[in-house]
């Protein structure tokens, strides 16, 4: 129990679990040995989450994410061809939480109390290979939301933040190598999850979606996972501006561990991690980024994305389970990062930010 405690704001677990039909509750090994001669995703048998890892790498609390994209006939990405249908998949996810939940392998948290009872509860000292992580769902680009009325219902089951967009054109916000802003459409979604008290996930939104989020909502705003555009030169990334907006409304920005984010000049299907050089070394070149512009390590997390529709194969080389995040606290340490700083970046950051979003 000497390892220390850390929250990844970002997994996409129930995806994994009805889109990648991996049952988590199996351990890694039997995970990848099933899938082995799979050839429908391109990161068969090298997946590196399971509950069974998150729980050895102490990882007791996680955002957790329901995510259906709409497509449009002349859309291009995968995804559903009707907001319902979008809809409908995100339920099928909500049911696999509950499930989860019912089977004690997880807990969702919604507020204060729920977080602050489960922190006690993962950090009282005994063993925690049988206790529950904890979970706060999010929603990873808004196109499932049929009309901003099912908002609502999203937090009467326990949904507590949103990325308006996702890849290209959402309906609430134009993502990743889109273009343009949120329209009338993400003005109201906006003003209801401010309303409701929703995050604002700012992870995904191209440039001009970005400002005009920015300049609608005046709510709690973080980043979940991304990384520097002055570290990798991408529209996925945040430029200086973007990362100074967000610091200045209190914002935490969790380190994202997807290897084309973290190192330049990576080439899918070609690039593998020891050829980029990409180990978490690279992560912690755009945490220091944002500690340059902060002038402080308030601001940098973890959001590790790891198993989002990539293993091992687009992971940092030195991760062969999500437990290897416990390999952060001693890099940190070697890059002059304090112990109060490392504390921060593993757990502290994001419960600073939860317990000033819901006090």
């Amino acid at each position: 129990m000497n390892a220390p405690f850390i929250i990844d704001a970002h997994l996409d677990l129930a995806m994994n679990a009805m889109e990648w039909n991996r049952d988590y509750r199996k351990s890694i090994h039997e995970i990848r040995n099933r899938e082995k001669a799979w050839t429908d995703k391109p990161d068969r048998g090298n997946g590196v989450v399971c509950f069974e890892e998150l729980r050895k790498g102490n990882i007791g609390l996680v955002v957790a994410t329901q995510i259906a994209r709409y497509v449009a006939p002349d859309n291009s990405l995968p995804g559903w061809h009707s907001p319902e249908q979008a809809w409908a998949q995100t339920q099928a996810q909500l049911a696999w939480y509950k499930a989860m939940e019912e089977a004690g392998e997880l807990i969702q948290i919604t507020n204060l109390a729920a977080l602050e009872k489960h922190l006690q509860r993962w950090n009282d000292g005994t063993p925690n290979d049988k206790k529950p992580i904890g979970y706060i769902l999010s929603l990873e680009g808004a196109d499932s939301i049929v009309s901003v009325n099912y908002l609502e219902r999203a937090y009467n089951y326990g949904l507590r933040a949103i990325g308006p967009g996702h890849y290209g054109p959402g309906r609430y916000a134009q993502g990743t190598n889109a273009t343009g802003g949120i329209g009338q459409a993400g003005r109201e979604l906006l003003k209801e999850m401010e309303r409701l008290n929703i995050i604002l996930d700012a992870t995904h939104l191209c440039d001009e979606s970005f400002w005009e989020a920015m300049d609608h909502f005046h709510g709690n705003v973080w980043a979940s996972h991304n990384n520097c555009r002055a570290v990798v030169n991408h529209n996925r990334q945040f430029s200086d501006e973007q990362i100074k907006e967000l610091i200045s409304r209190g914002a935490v920005i969790g380190g994202v561990m997807d290897a084309w984010m973290m190192v330049p000049e990576w080439i899918k299907k070609v690039s593998t991690p020891l050829s980029m050089d990409c180990g978490l070394e690279k992560l912690i070149d755009h945490m220091d980024h944002i500690c340059q512009i902060a002038g402080n390590a308030n601001h940098i997390a973890i959001g590790s994305d790891l198993d989002g529709a990539f293993g091992k194969e687009q992971s940092p080389y030195d991760i062969e389970t999500i437990a290897d995040l416990q390999k952060l606290p001693a890099l940190l340490s070697k890059r002059g990062y304090s112990d109060d700083d490392i504390a921060n970046v593993l757990h502290g950051n994001w419960l600073r930010f939860l317990r000033k979003a819901w006090k």
